[in-house]
């Protein structure tokens, strides 16, 4: 087996109590050509200090930030002093699993040229992580209920959010073909997954490869609060995938994404994003009807 770099951005805002764990749990990977980069977005409750006890005695990069700057500015810092082949963006408060890169190395080997994203399942832990669940249902035999798509998976991708967003490793070529995480938007994944998936297929492994942390004032979960910002950068995104659609089913599955999310702005009280959306699905339908016409 090959044994290229891959490059783990270990993200800390205000982890203080989970840090420690998250950066062990890279440095204990049964694959060991890693390059571990730490990036603190200007914590204020003393994360630093963590850190810098955590990383006594290794090489461990570590990037601490005076402003914070957000998720996906912060995140970049780490990615242009990267080196890896392969990347994987680690919040402070999720775990990888031991075997997670080995695993995941693996499926690309044997993965088409076309694949550049790699995703699992995981358990779903507390604050003092003991394990909840797992991210996917499953039955009483511990399979999966429903196995999530993988390959060209776009349109399923606009539908709804279904990957396990900590469980993700890419190909570099992903992330530069993209420049980048968009610095503009208060969120990064749906973005992500959005414009990966029209130029690369998604690898999908049904065994829980990390542990992602169930915390009360995680980014998700603030998501979707009253008037939350995410709901601006949802709405960008689905702008975006606009231009990105290539067949009517496309299409028609941006139009149903966008009456889902004008659904969610009135619950959340986001109420200046409803014409923006209507007005985007009046632009899709015009692009609809045009494929439609064709295709006749």
């Amino acid at each position: 087996m090959n044994t290229p770099l891959v490059s783990v951005i270990c993200l800390c805002y205000n982890q203080k109590d989970y840090v420690g764990a998250a950066i062990r749990s890279v440095l204990t990977q049964t694959y060991r050509n890693i390059e571990l980069i730490v990036v603190d977005d200007a914590s204020n409750d003393g994360s630093q200090e963590v850190i810098k006890e955590e990383l006594i005695g290794t090489t461990v990069q570590f990037i601490e930030l005076e402003k914070n700057i957000g998720n996906c500015a912060a995140f970049n810092k780490g990615y242009e002093l990267s080196k890896g082949a392969y990347l994987i963006d680690l919040a402070a408060d999720d775990l990888l699993l031991p075997f997670r890169i080995e695993i995941g190395l693996g499926d690309f080997m044997k993965a088409s040229a076309k694949s550049g994203i790699h995703f699992s399942d995981a358990f779903m832990i507390n604050v003092d992580g003991s394990t909840i669940n797992t991210f996917y249902e499953r039955g009483e035999d511990g399979q999966l209920i429903n196995t999530p798509p993988s390959g060209d998976i776009f349109q399923q991708l606009i539908e709804k959010y279904f990957i396990c967003p900590p469980t993700m490793m890419f190909k570099r070529e992903v992330l530069d073909r993209l420049n980048g995480y968009d610095e503009h938007l208060s969120y990064e994944d749906f973005d992500f997954w959005i414009r990966s998936s029209r130029e690369f297929e998604y690898i999908f492994n049904p065994a829980p490869l990390v542990k992602k942390r169930d915390v009360p004032k995680s980014l998700g979960k603030t998501q979707f609060s009253i008037r939350s910002k995410h709901f601006q950068t949802t709405y960008k995104v689905c702008d975006k995938a606009l231009d990105l659609c290539q067949s009517v089913s496309e299409l028609s599955a941006l139009i149903e994404r966008c009456k889902y999310e004008i659904r969610q702005c009135v619950k959340t009280l986001n109420l200046s994003l409803i014409a923006k959306y209507r007005n985007l699905i009046k632009d899709a339908q015009r692009r609809l009807s045009s494929l439609s016409s064709m295709d006749m």
